[in-house]
């Protein structure tokens, strides 16, 4: 550590040893994310990860990347750090498991403007999580200390996963038809879409830690901060024991961008707005920005973080499946012969 001290970079706004320990501080965290396919450690030039095909006849490797995007302000003005990394690695693998694969190894970006090791360890730890929850490792990843680029409070946080499924499961929308059933996995809230139009709606310069009675006396703060879920694990049981047509990861775009990805030409999906379990905060930004209500669900999941397509005969064995794993998942739609698009009726 003493050989590579540079007092002119140090000057200049880097401070290398500060790099090594909040590299020594993130170990703990990365050490709860290993599986048995990793095969090097931290502080190399490259994660190694050894593919087990067992049981998969032609793997097909599938990959994610995603930011965190403006929520990062909000993290900022809380000064919470240790959550924002699970919105990292959830807006990655929850893209993969669209297509049927199972998340593998994730790696991470994190640019400052100063290396404070003890935060960026707290953005690790989040990022640890995230691996945990989705079943990936946490192979590798890179910080950066840019000075004069990013202001010294703040980040960028950036990231990418590898997965792997086998072709013959890889998800096929073509199956879809008439009256296929579309169901819902409930959002954990905002999860990382649509802050910039957050943003404008809230004075969130102002006392965002104050219980507010219409998000059940959460503060507004701690609610727009609630971290992505990660579907990975009930998404993988569900593949495993029903035939999944297709599924959908509602991010920005909403409704109308996201659902229709995953439908065959000439297909739409017909969604009843009453079944559609909203929670408060998205009626609490409609309410402050006069949003309509169409923009609401063109711009946010508005309570579904993820939806799924099954046939009309498979869908109380779905829900069931989701439900044992923990989600309260439930019929929202079906999918029906159209071209208008998104139908909410």
């Amino acid at each position: 550590m003493e050989k590579s001290y540079s007092e002119s970079y140090k000057a200049a706004g880097v401070d290398i040893t500060a790099g090594y320990k909040a590299v020594d501080l993130m170990k703990r965290h990365i050490a709860r994310t290993m599986t048995s396919g990793v095969l090097s450690g931290i502080g190399g030039f490259g994660g190694l990860f050894e593919l087990d095909v067992t049981g998969i006849k032609r793997p097909v490797l599938v990959s994610g990347t995603d930011g965190v995007g403006t929520k990062l302000k909000l993290a900022f003005l809380m000064d919470r750090h240790d959550t924002i990394g699970i919105d990292c690695v959830a807006m990655c693998v929850n893209d993969i498991i669209c297509c049927g694969a199972k998340p593998l190894f994730f790696l991470d970006y994190i640019a400052t403007g100063k290396n404070f090791p003890e935060k960026i360890a707290a953005i690790v730890s989040g990022v640890a999580e995230g691996c945990v929850q989705s079943g990936a490792a946490l192979i590798g990843g890179e910080t950066a200390e840019m000075p004069g680029f990013y202001r010294e409070d703040e980040y960028d946080l950036a990231g990418f996963s590898v997965g792997v499924v086998d072709r013959e499961k890889i998800l096929d929308n073509s199956t879809v038809t008439q009256g296929d059933v579309i169901i819902a996995l409930p959002s954990s809230g905002v999860h990382s879409n649509g802050f910039s139009l957050v943003r404008r709606v809230f004075d969130l310069e102002g006392d965002i830690g104050k219980a507010v009675p219409e998000l059940g006396n959460n503060s507004l703060g701690e609610t727009l901060l609630m971290p992505t879920k990660i579907y990975v694990k009930p998404m993988t049981a569900l593949f495993e024991k029903v035939a999944v047509k297709t599924v959908s990861h509602i991010t920005g775009g909403g409704f109308y961008e996201n659902i229709p990805r995953c439908l065959p030409e000439s297909f739409t999906a017909k969604i009843e707005k009453k079944a559609v379990r909203t929670p408060a905060v998205f009626d609490l930004i409609a309410h402050a920005g006069n949003i309509d209500e169409r923009d609401m669900f063109n711009t946010f999941n508005m309570g579904v973080g993820m939806s799924a397509v099954v046939a009309k005969a498979d869908a109380d064995k779905a829900l069931e499946i989701l439900r044992d794993c923990g989600e309260d998942a439930y019929v929202i739609g079906e999918a029906v012969r159209s071209d208008e698009g998104v139908i909410l009726c």
